[in-house]
């Protein structure tokens, strides 16, 4: 996620849904101490919170969510898709790449471990409600390695994305049933150069044939892969 430092001349209207009550006040009592915000309201639970904000004109910009009990990511879900237009962070979040992982893919704009200090979830309020998303350094990092991770998962399963274009366009002359030495003259390039490239793409597609190369790419693009 993007950090940012937001700058707000009016007041930021937040929400905070809290089960531990002295959770929910002392958070409040910190926010409403800082003219940069204005709690609007508070609520013990997200079914509580989600009924008096349906009702609630304005909406507040962002909302916050003791994630920390037992059905906190169903919470979080629930929330992100009753209230779309508001910015939803995520409050105490365990500070594992798993529990990061899991809070993000439930669509929040911010990330609040329990490692994180009062200025710093003040500055993810900021953030968020100027439209961008923030986490730390240490849950960023595991973002990171979860969007390398899911990359290389792609490339394994679309393994004719690693073709280059030239690949690309012999393997398309050999659906056309050209031979290695027609490409080459197709092509204008030696015949020792189409058989390299012919190798790379059968090492590539994991394929012993030049055929098998066409069908595998044929059967993928197919597929929609």
């Amino acid at each position: 996620m993007v950090e940012g430092t937001g700058t707000s001349r009016v007041p930021v209207d937040v929400y905070i849904v809290a089960a531990v009550r002295l959770y929910q006040q002392g958070l409040a009592y910190a926010l409403s101490a800082d003219p940069r915000f204005r709690v609007v309201g508070v609520a013990a639970d997200h079914n509580e919170a989600r009924e008096r904000l349906s009702r609630l004109r304005p909406r507040p910009r962002v909302v916050l969510l003791d994630i920390g009990g037992e059905h906190g990511l169903r919470a979080a879900r629930e929330l992100r898709d009753a209230l779309p237009d508001v910015a939803l962070v995520a409050l105490s979040v365990g500070d594992t790449e798993q529990n990061v992982i899991a809070c993000a893919e439930t669509g929040v704009a911010g990330l609040v471990t329990t490692e994180t200090s009062l200025d710093g979830l003040m500055a993810t309020v900021l953030c968020v409600a100027e439209g961008g998303t923030r986490c730390s350094s240490r849950a960023t990092a595991a973002l990171m390695r979860r969007v390398a991770l899911m990359a290389e998962r792609h490339q394994q399963e679309r393994p004719h994305a690693r073709l280059t274009p030239r690949e690309r366009q012999i393997v398309e002359l050999i659906d056309q049933g050209l031979s290695n030495k027609q490409i080459g003259r197709e092509l204008q390039i030696e015949l020792a150069t189409v058989k390299n490239h012919v190798h790379s793409i059968l090492e590539k597609l994991c394929v012993e044939r030049r055929g098998a190369a066409a069908a595998a790419i044929r059967c993928r693009s197919g597929a929609g892969i």
